[in-house]
C-alpha cells in the first residue's frame, strides 16, 4: 500500500515538488498481497536504505504516458519513498533527476545507498547521457545527503569508468559501455575501506555467457581503484544484474538477477526460467562462483528486489514482477517476500508465508 504527504490517509501528495495524482486503491494480488504502485508511473527496479526508523525505498520509475514501456528507459528517474515496515509507504517525490547540463544528463538508473564513517549518505547510481550513445553509454555517479531526502552532486564525472582490459567497451568508444551499472557499496568487512560491485560482461566471452561484477575498491568513497571481476564467465548469464551481498546466519550470500532471455539455453534447460539467483560463499568479498548460483523458485519472475534485513530480524525481497515478455505490464513493487537461507539457496520462507505475510499459493 501507499500514501503520500504527512497523513496516512490522505490521498493526494502535498511534500513532492512533482505532485502525483492520487493513486486507486492498490489492486490486491492473489492472496491478498498488496502492491506499491502510481496511477500516472511505472515503477521497476529499486534499492533501500534504512535509517533505524525508517526503510527509505529509491526506485526507477518514467510517465506511463510514453506508452511504449521501452521508452521508458530513456525516461527514468529515481523516486523515493518510506516505510516503517515495508509494507505501508509514503511517497516523497523524485529523490534525484538528471542534470541538463552535467554528464548524467538523460535518464538515471539503479544504484545503492551507504552511510560513511563520516555520517553523510552516499547514493551511487547509474546515468546515461545524450553525447551519442544514449543507452549503450552507462556510467556511475555519486550524491550526498544528510537526511536521505535531499540529495546534492559533488562531482562533474563520472566516479568508476569501465576499463577494457577486463570488461567489454563499445567498438567505436573504449571508453564507454552498455553494461556498465548497478553499482552496489558496501564496506570491507577487514576493515579495508569499501568496495563496489558493478554489472558488467567480460571481454573474449560469449554472448549471454559473459556476465560477471567488476569489483572496485575505495577508502573515502569518492576516489575509486577498478580492478578484475570477482567471478569468472561461462555460469550460463549474459548480466548479473542489480547484485548485492549480505551475511546470512553467518553466511555470505550474494543476490542477482538476470532476465531468462539472457541466460544460454543450457541453463534455461537445466534449470528453467528464473529471474532472481542466489549464491553462498566464503565472504562478502568473493570470490563468487556463479555456476552455483540457485533460483528463486517461488518467485520465478521477481526482478531487481533488495534483500532487506526487517526489524525483527527476518530477511525479506521486496521488488517487482517483471511479467513484460509475456506482455504484462506490473510495474509496481509487491509487498515484501519472506525468505530464508537453506542449504545454498534463499528460499520462500513458508513458516511466515502461512502466518499470512504472502500467499504464493
Amino acid at each position: 500500500m501507499w500514501t503520500t504527504g504527512d497523513d496516512a490517509d490522505q490521498r493526494c501528495a502535498t511534500r513532492a515538488p512533482d505532485p502525483l495524482h492520487c493513486a486507486a486503491p492498490a489492486t490486491p494480488l492473489e492472496g491478498g498481497s498488496r502492491v506499491f504502485r502510481h496511477v500516472d508511473d511505472w515503477i521497476w527496479d529499486s534499492w533501500i536504505a534504512d535509517d533505524g526508523e525508517l526503510y527509505h525505498l529509491f526506485y526507477l520509475r518514467a510517465p506511463r504516458s510514453l506508452g511504449d514501456p521501452g521508452l521508458r528507459h530513456a525516461a527514468a528517474t529515481i523516486g523515493h519513498a518510506t516505510s516503517p515496515d515495508l509494507v505501508e509507504w509514503t511517497h516523497h517525490g523524485d529523490a534525484l533527476r538528471p542534470d541538463p547540463d552535467g554528464w548524467d544528463d538523460l535518464a538515471l538508473w539503479t544504484g545503492s545507498v551507504v552511510r560513511g564513517d563520516d555520517g553523510v549518505w552516499r547514493m551511487f547510481y547509474t546515468a546515461i547521457n545524450t553525447r551519442g550513445h544514449e543507452l549503450k553509454d552507462q556510467r556511475i555517479g555519486v550524491v550526498e545527503s544528510d537526511d536521505l531526502f535531499t540529495w546534492r552532486r559533488v562531482s562533474d564525472r563520472p566516479v568508476v569508468q569501465v576499463d577494457g582490459r577486463w570488461y567489454k567497451t563499445l567498438d567505436l568508444d573504449p571508453s564507454a559501455s552498455e553494461t556498465w551499472r548497478d553499482p552496489f557499496v558496501f564496506r570491507d568487512p577487514a576493515g579495508d575501506g569499501w568496495r563496489m560491485l558493478i554489472t558488467a560482461r567480460a571481454v573474449g566471452a560469449d554472448p549471454n555467457d559473459d556476465g560477471v561484477l567488476a569489483e572496485a575498491r575505495s577508502s573515502d568513497l569518492m576516489t575509486w581503484e577498478l580492478g578484475a571481476p570477482v567471478c569468472e564467465p561461462g555460469a550460463g548469464f549474459g548480466q548479473l544484474e542489480v547484485p548485492q551481498v549480505r551475511v546470512i546466519d553467518g553466511r555470505a550470500v550474494l543476490v542477482f538477477t538476470c532476465h531468462p532471455q539472457e541466460q544460454t539455453q543450457q541453463r534455461l534447460d537445466t534449470v528453467g526460467r528464473f529471474s532472481t539467483w542466489s549464491v553462498v560463499g566464503d565472504s562478502v568479498t568473493g570470490p563468487w562462483n556463479i555456476t552455483s548460483a540457485q533460483p528463486l523458485e517461488a518467485e520465478p519472475a521477481l526482478f531487481a528486489a533488495p534483500l532487506v534485513q526487517q526489524r525483527d530480524g527476518t530477511w525479506a525481497l521486496v521488488g517487482f514482477r517483471n511479467l513484460e515478455p509475456e506482455g504484462i505490464l506490473s510495474f509496481e513493487i509487491i509487498d515484501p517476500l519472506p525468505v530464508r537461507l537453506e542449504g545454498s539457496a534463499l528460499v520462500a520462507d513458508r513458516a511466515r508465508v502461512d502466518l499470512g505475510e504472502l500467499s504464493l499459493d
